[in-house]
């Protein structure tokens, strides 16, 4: 009797198992773990660059000095740091699509050369920073030619996308390494594809604010 009762609860738990599966391929169908734990992630993630971007709009809005980006910002350099970065999305997009065809050395290079766009950005923007600090009085909290708002939510913004960036950088550096050492051979490049997520994602979010606080 104990032994058909013990099989009865076991059979139970594997039916509240398989249920909570089934319930679970409903919501994220074929989505892996991964996934979903990234898309969580970057929608919590989006609703703080939302959060950034708002303040920064109701500063903007509310303060009538406020100067016009195209007189102080690098807004030509930028502009080619974003082509970079618009670029290194579509050599994302290669590299998972060699990596599924088991192509690992196409998928190590194009992860290679996303990285190195992203690189390049961050040198690009380390120079601005640089270039804004001596020639247009720009700091932190601080700024010589209106509001110190300016300068703060630029440095706030920008430097909090750049992180992202950095991160992205040694997340597909990491993938490479992994690709380098053939742990992607078979094809399943489920991990690479979730690094895509995240890259894709601070790309398309350099666009928006690149569109608010160089452009507008």
């Amino acid at each position: 009797m104990g032994q058909v009762a013990q099989g009865a609860q076991d059979s139970h738990g594997h039916g509240e198992h398989g249920a909570l599966h089934k319930r679970s391929n409903d919501i994220f169908g074929s989505a892996s773990n991964g996934k979903v734990g990234m898309w969580v992630f970057l929608m919590t993630d989006g609703l703080t660059f939302g959060g950034l971007l708002l303040a920064y709009g109701i500063l903007r809005v509310r303060n009538p000095d406020w100067p016009h980006p195209s007189d102080y910002l690098g807004i030509g350099l930028s502009a080619l740091a974003t082509f970079l970065l618009i670029c290194s999305s579509v050599s994302m997009v290669i590299a998972q699509a060699a990596g599924e065809a088991r192509k690992p050395r196409k998928m190590l290079n194009y992860l290679l050369l996303t990285a190195l766009g992203g690189a390049i950005f961050l040198g690009i923007q380390v120079y601005e920073y640089i270039h804004l600090f001596h020639a247009q009085g720009m700091s932190f909290s601080d700024f010589m030619h209106g509001p110190p708002q300016f300068s703060s939510t630029f440095f706030i913004v920008t430097g909090f996308h750049g992180a992202h960036v950095f991160s992205g950088v040694v997340y597909l550096l990491i993938m490479a390494l992994r690709t380098a050492a053939g742990k992607y051979d078979d094809g399943n490049v489920d991990s690479v594809e979730v690094a895509g997520l995240f890259w894709h994602f601070v790309d398309l979010v350099w666009i928006l604010v690149f569109t608010l606080i160089y452009l507008l």
